[in-house]
């Protein structure tokens, strides 16, 4: 596992420590928590699990059912 250094003002610091404590974690695992949720590139469980679940949203038949076809496009 790395180290490293970081530099903050005073008040930031005490904020820092202030949020790791209400969150019961220490300063570092806080600091390694936003980290990973800041840098993931996968959407959270609780979004995945509410995909579909809005039983009012049209379908994809309803929300392309007023298209029209594209006109036609100049040649170059």
């Amino acid at each position: 596992m790395s180290q490293i250094t970081i530099y903050m003002d005073a008040e930031t610091q005490a904020r820092m420590k202030s949020a790791a404590q209400a969150a019961g974690l220490s300063v570092s695992r806080w600091l390694a928590s936003l980290v990973q949720e800041k840098t993931t590139s996968a959407w959270p469980h609780e979004v995945l699990m509410a995909a579909g679940t809005w039983h009012d949203f049209p379908d994809l038949a309803e929300l392309r059912a007023d298209f029209v076809s594209d006109f036609p496009r100049e040649p170059f």
